[in-house]
């Protein structure tokens, strides 16, 4: 069975995920950025621009890949707890 996303669904992730890049870049934006009497991007600047998104980047996957094996846990836990229940004594 498929699942439909309606379209204030889909709206409503890409404002959630607008808001998400916009925080990300304003913290890698407040850490990296220092110096403003150059129009050019210094190299650490850039280096650490880069940094900090890779960081969210991996941070993000991590902890998807948490709450994947947490919601595994509970469903095989349901699972054995609903087998347990519908066996007679």
């Amino acid at each position: 069975m498929a699942v439909q996303v309606t379209e204030s669904d889909q709206i409503k992730q890409f404002k959630e995920f607008l808001g998400t890049y916009n925080k990300v870049t304003e913290n890698c934006f407040m850490d990296c950025v220092k110096d403003f009497t150059n129009r050019e991007v210094k190299p650490e600047e850039s280096t650490c621009s880069e940094s900090c998104l890779q960081k969210y980047l991996k941070m993000t996957q991590r902890i998807s890949m948490r709450f994947q094996e947490y919601h595994i846990q509970q469903n095989e836990a349901l699972a054995a707890k609903a087998g347990l229940l519908g066996q007679p004594h």
